[in-house]
């Protein structure tokens, strides 16, 4: 195993890694993300960062506003959540989102995660990319593909920019210019948004979100 410091995190990655591995790491280190997929084991440890905060808060906010404006939508965000397909892929996607009917729900004494597929898979996934956005739009966009996630986004912290992925018949992920899960919600006015994080607080970024929503 290789271990190496970036920034703030310790991050530890196994490229042949197994399950029994991955159940190691889970139960044994006190990990803020950690992903499998095929021997592919990555685990992430520290605090989160400022920016990776503010930005992720953001797109949750952004989540809600939606919901607010279009009550026919019924979601559910389970942001950081950790999600098992056993023996096969792990996950933490920064954000998740389940829209629809026969969400998750927990009893006492269950697993704190969502099993698949004894629960739905979620409808969206996102990553906020500070520091991780060649991961993001590479392993982690494959792990998440074979899930069978039907929409993923990454956002890009440097960059302001958000890549949106619909799954498509064949299994893989082609990028989309308006969301299929919040329906019609142009992911050009996401980035617009994104923008206003360079001279504004998120919580005043997402004011002006739902202000351009409510005269559309």
């Amino acid at each position: 195993m290789t271990t190496s410091l970036i920034k703030s995190a310790e991050i530890l990655q196994q490229d042949q890694a197994t399950w029994q591995d991955y159940v190691s790491m889970r139960d044994n280190l006190n990990w803020r993300k950690i992903d499998f997929y095929q021997g592919w084991l990555r685990v992430e440890m520290g605090a989160e960062g400022p920016a990776h905060a503010s930005f992720s808060d953001l797109i949750t906010g952004l989540f809600f506003i939606w919901a607010v404006l279009h009550p026919e939508s019924v979601l559910q965000s389970y942001g950081r959540c950790l999600i098992e397909h056993p023996e096969t892929e792990a996950c933490a996607p920064d954000l998740v989102l389940y829209k629809g009917e026969n969400i998750p729900r927990w009893q006492p004494g269950e697993a704190r995660r969502i099993i698949l597929p004894q629960h739905r898979i979620p409808d969206l996934v996102g990553e906020i990319a500070d520091t991780t956005l060649s991961i993001d739009l590479d392993e982690r966009k494959q792990l998440y593909a074979s899930l069978g996630i039907p929409e993923y986004w990454v956002i890009d912290v440097k960059g302001l920019r958000l890549f949106a992925f619909e799954l498509t018949d064949v299994g893989t992920y082609r990028e989309i210019a308006v969301s299929q899960v919040l329906t019609g919600l142009p992911i050009a006015l996401m980035e617009q948004t994104l923008e206003r994080l360079t001279t504004e607080t998120n919580t005043a970024a997402a004011n002006w979100f739902m202000q351009k929503l409510q005269t559309k």
